[in-house]
């Protein structure tokens, strides 16, 4: 092979055996690789993987294309330490060694600021829902309207929801507006214990929020449950 071929070999069997997790065979902007996705990149990279220097871990589809993510073989490292220093190739895994370190601190500050979120969140909605239970409905002098005024209306909307082939699950605020616009004494409290009696009754599901809690759309219409943070129903 040519040097220039030489060296992109070289290079792309350093960045392969510094990651064992595998790296596309050809990189994008978005993605480095192993071999850049030009005329000399790709003669590089079959050159490779025909001498048996990199073997494919697995393939990826992006899109309309297929990936191929690779990592070195037995051969292409023997091959890789008799070309260069073992000592540059020892510098290039504490390089990424260095680097995944850092990845890891910073997922455990993500970690600890997202449960520092979730209990701040928690005991924000359990102070509003205090404040809600406690005080009653404009109009309504105290007196609590009886479930079965909008419970059932609520299945009902969930039935409709479910027939009409929606791909996902009837989110909590969207849920509640419903519920009010027939039922304006309906408070966010009494829709909260109204949902958890009828999910501990078997007659709906409530599913969670699984994005971020930051987020997390109209906080207030979420519903605590457990440990969970519901945010969808549907009909069991």
């Amino acid at each position: 092979m040519a040097d220039k071929s030489t060296q992109l070999v070289l290079a792309a069997l350093g960045r392969a055996a510094a990651e064992p997790a595998g790296l596309p065979l050809h990189g994008s902007k978005a993605q480095p690789g192993l071999f850049a996705a030009t005329a000399a990149g790709k003669q590089a990279a079959r050159h490779c993987l025909d001498e048996g220097y990199l073997r494919v871990l697995r393939t990826e589809t992006r899109g309309k294309t297929t990936h191929d993510v690779c990592t070195v073989s037995d051969k292409g490292l023997a091959y890789l330490l008799g070309q260069v220093s073992p000592r540059q190739v020892l510098e290039d895994f504490l390089r990424v060694l260095e680097a995944r370190q850092n990845q890891v601190a910073d997922l455990v500050a993500a970690a600890r600021q997202m449960h520092a979120s979730l209990d701040a969140l928690k005991a924000s909605a359990e102070h509003v829902l205090r404040q809600v239970r406690a005080a009653p409905p404009p109009g309504t002098n105290g007196a609590h309207p009886k479930p079965a005024d909008w419970t059932e209306q609520a299945l009902a909307l969930l039935g409709r929801w479910h027939d009409s082939g929606a791909s996902e699950d009837y989110p909590l605020p969207d849920l509640y507006r419903q519920l009010q616009a027939s039922a304006a004494d309906l408070t966010i409290g009494r829709f909260h214990d109204g949902l958890r009696r009828l999910h501990d009754e078997g007659r709906i599901y409530l599913h969670p929020w699984t994005g971020p809690l930051h987020d997390l759309p109209e906080p207030p219409y979420a519903l605590l449950i457990g440990h969970m943070i519901a945010y969808y129903a549907s009909l069991r």
